[in-house]
């Protein structure tokens, strides 16, 4: 029975054509029932968020890799005494990471990155049905001559194409214009790469999401290590690389200004004591009182007298007083962040789930709470038999990247973004004749999304350098490439149909622009790159 009223509701909409709003839940006649949470994440019934996790002290118990911070003497005597690391990053900073999980199974190629045989994105190899499978339909091919609708070299003519980005995007590209309407000054300091990459359709079972590699890279945060949006194993929809998986850099749930207060919260002391200096004196004093109680068995833990046990409750209670002195009187709230409010206003985040979502994240990697980062965005799996849904969810993405590299900008640090999908789409080239109504895009003629097709797969990323615009170091801004017909080449490159492999490239180009390219092999033994695997590398060091 609910298998037919599933079937009901797909016809009554695709015979009315009703426009659906970004947030609408997609149902598909060719799909099975919703039963997981990521299968409600990717068809849109849920945005991505999970439980509310608060922060405590015994949330800050896994926390490696940090040097000391400037605390008392005997606070710093403590933390040796029971091997508790406190204090900010060690070393370098190294360059911070978001990615964009859009699940469901995005368009990337062709209607918004675009995408070439093995010249690279200039490489005008794809044909005109090739470019239909991928949404463009013939009058929007790029580099195409609108008066005689012949391919023409792109150097020569580049009707279509958007370079603003460095990457090159089709100049229709709804990402695209996200990207552009919030990417400020940074537009002009930003290139990127396209990976043509195949992965399974609707599932969570590609093991697409990088984030327990930055640890090994050497990244890590003066918080948490990573955060990601879903209180999921990998911190995002798809599941992270079994090999790289360690418990102790799990992902923080972060999907809203909550969250990100709540690790650096120190109670109601701040209301009481107006002095930054008070609160880091009582929580020290805490710290005292608790590490004499602990060595005179006099507090129960629920558990056992082990040292162990003892020490990592010592070891909570340093953390917090260490906190305290790098964060109280500090504002950390995304909502009354003067530079995210620059990017959005506080009505947008206030209405907009994914806005509030993507301005936290962003507020905990980019300030350096968090090596990186993983935001989640649903209901990607947009083959409606339209293109105004698939649009109106690419613009909003586009959105949140380009808020993430305006924040850059406005915080003068570098940025690497990455994007990625479960799967794609394909078009059967019936174009949506519908037009822009206000704020909502239609289809502007392009080719409705019909149904999913693995081939013509691809995951990007964007690095931005305040310093001056990346040069690549590869021709053509491309990992492997496409053929005629616009299907990924399964044998252009490592990556191109293995998505572990993908993984190591995106990680790969990590450690190129932390200047650590040398050390990748170490890092990441058996990586599957080969022993040339400097030629994956599309940016030398920032």
């Amino acid at each position: 029975m609910a298998r037919k009223q599933n079937n009901k509701l797909v016809r009554r909409f695709r015979s009315k054509k009703q426009t659906l709003s970004v947030d609408a839940p997609l149902y598909h006649a060719d799909h099975a029932r919703p039963v997981s949470r990521r299968d409600f994440i990717r068809q849109g019934f849920l945005g991505g968020a999970a439980t509310v996790v608060g922060g405590g002290v015994f949330s800050l118990f896994a926390s490696p890799n940090k040097a000391m911070a400037a605390l008392s003497a005997d606070i710093d005597s403590l933390a040796t005494d029971v091997n508790c690391s406190l204090g900010g990053l060690t070393g370098a900073a190294k360059v911070p990471f978001i990615c964009f999980d859009l699940a469901g199974g995005a368009n990337l190629a062709g209607s918004n990155v675009l995408v070439g045989g093995s010249g690279g994105q200039n490489d005008g190899v794809i044909s005109t049905a090739g470019y239909s499978k991928m949404g463009v339909p013939g009058d929007m091919v790029p580099g195409l001559d609108s008066t005689n609708f012949s391919l023409l070299n792109p150097s020569v003519n580049n009707d279509f194409v958007n370079d603003d980005l460095g990457l090159q995007f089709h100049a229709d590209s709804a990402m695209l214009k996200g990207i552009l309407e919030r990417a400020g000054a940074a537009v002009g300091l930003v290139d990127g790469c396209v990976i043509p990459s195949r992965s399974d359709n609707d599932t969570s079972n590609n093991p697409h999401n990088p984030l327990y590699g930055l640890p090994i890279a050497g990244g890590s945060g003066t918080v948490v290590d990573l955060v990601g949006s879903r209180n999921s194993e990998s911190g995002g929809n798809s599941m992270a690389p079994a090999n790289l998986i360690d418990p102790a850099f799990r992902p923080t749930k972060v999907d809203r200004p909550s969250d990100v207060t709540g690790m650096v919260d120190v109670g109601e002391l701040t209301a009481i004591l107006s002095n930054p200096a008070d609160v880091t004196a009582v929580m020290e004093s805490m710290a005292r009182i608790t590490h004499k109680k602990l060595k005179l068995g006099t507090v129960n833990t629920g558990l056992t007298k082990d040292e162990l046990v003892k020490d990592l409750v010592r070891c909570g209670y340093l953390k917090a007083a260490d906190l305290a002195d790098r964060f109280a009187g500090k504002q950390v709230d995304p909502t009354l962040d003067t530079d995210i409010l620059k990017i959005f206003t506080a009505g947008e985040l206030a209405a907009d789930n994914e806005f509030r979502k993507t301005a936290s994240v962003m507020k905990m990697v980019l300030n350096g709470y968090s090596a990186g980062g993983c935001i989640t965005m649903g209901g990607y799996d947009y083959h409606t038999g339209d293109r105004r849904t698939g649009e109106n969810r690419d613009l909003r993405a586009g959105r949140c990247i380009g808020a993430c590299l305006n924040y850059a900008a406005l915080l003068n640090k570098p940025l690497m973004i990455y994007v990625f999908s479960d799967g794609s789409v394909a078009s059967n080239g019936m174009p949506d004749e519908s037009i822009d109504n206000g704020n909502i895009l239609g289809g502007r003629g392009k080719g409705q999304w019909t149904g999913d097709n693995s081939s013509t797969g691809c995951s990007y990323f964007l690095v931005f350098n305040p310093a001056g615009k990346p040069t690549p170091s590869i021709p053509g801004r491309q990992i492997g490439r496409f053929s005629a017909d616009a299907s990924v080449v399964t044998s252009s490159s490592p990556a191109a149909n293995n998505v572990n492999l993908l993984v190591n490239t995106v990680l790969l180009n990590y450690m190129a622009l932390n200047g650590d390219i040398n050390q990748f092999a170490s890092a990441f033994p058996g990586h599957g790159l080969g022993s040339n695997y400097s030629q994956y590398a599309a940016f030398p060091a920032l």
